[in-house]
């Protein structure tokens, strides 16, 4: 059996997918969650179908913008608290090069290898590049976890987008007299489908995701069709 190429190490591995997976999966859980709500509180309150699809298509859009805007500029936050430890972790390594190093040898001593061993991996690395050997096993920041802010305001964007199209549907062509529990329904279905989507593209199993998802699906979905039954505004 040939040995597998070392710049393929991670194919078979999920981790590499979670900064992105994360930004999709909370886009389409809350355009599904928040834009099914919003239909569901009008529709307790309302018995035409214009209302409810007005609401739903704004929270559609202002949803959509927000997440993507939000996730951008949190990813983005992260990014800079990033580069700020980079630089700062170079100009250490240019005025205490020994203390440096010498953490550097303490990190792999403490993950398992012997004292010598440890400080003969710390100054070889040192010498091939120490600041990359620093920023990966002293800061903990690699490609796989680096924050792409970009990737994740797109992602989050796109995936609320999505999920928000979904009960957009069911209020327009679902039947008026029973508008919540379609919403409802339609709803749990999405919800269900996406834990179990997301957790399939994670590697991990499907069960617990899925009843995590549609239980605070439920809980929000529950409060928010309360509120409209006890506010009884009358928006027809």
């Amino acid at each position: 059996m040939m040995a597998e190429p070392m710049d393929d190490y991670l194919a078979v591995h999920f981790v590499q997918r979670s900064n992105w997976l994360r930004a999709a999966v909370l886009g389409a859980n809350d355009g599904i969650l928040s834009t099914s709500s919003l239909a569901i509180g009008v529709a307790a309150a309302s018995d035409l179908r214009d209302p409810i699809l007005l609401a739903t298509l704004a929270g559609l859009v202002a949803g959509a913008l927000s997440m993507a805007a939000g996730e951008y500029v949190s990813v983005s936050s992260q990014t800079d608290v990033e580069k700020a430890d980079i630089m700062r972790e170079k100009a250490e390594l240019e005025e205490m090069p020994e203390v440096e190093l010498q953490r550097l040898a303490t990190i792999y001593e403490e993950r398992g290898l012997s004292k010598e061993t440890a400080q003969l991996v710390a100054v070889e690395l040192t010498e091939k590049d120490a600041l990359a050997a620093h920023v990966r096993d002293e800061l903990g920041i690699n490609d796989v976890s680096k924050a792409h802010p970009i990737q994740a305001a797109l992602a989050s964007g796109a995936s609320f987008t999505v999920g928000g199209v979904l009960p957009l549907l069911v209020a327009l062509f679902m039947p008026i007299g029973q508008m919540e529990i379609y919403l409802y329904g339609s709803a749990i279905l999405f919800l269900a489908f996406l834990g179990a989507v997301s957790a399939k593209t994670g590697g991990s199993p499907i069960l617990k995701p899925v009843l995590r998802i549609t239980f605070w699906g439920t809980v929000a979905m529950g409060i928010t069709a309360l509120i409209g039954y006890l506010f009884g505004v009358n928006l027809g």
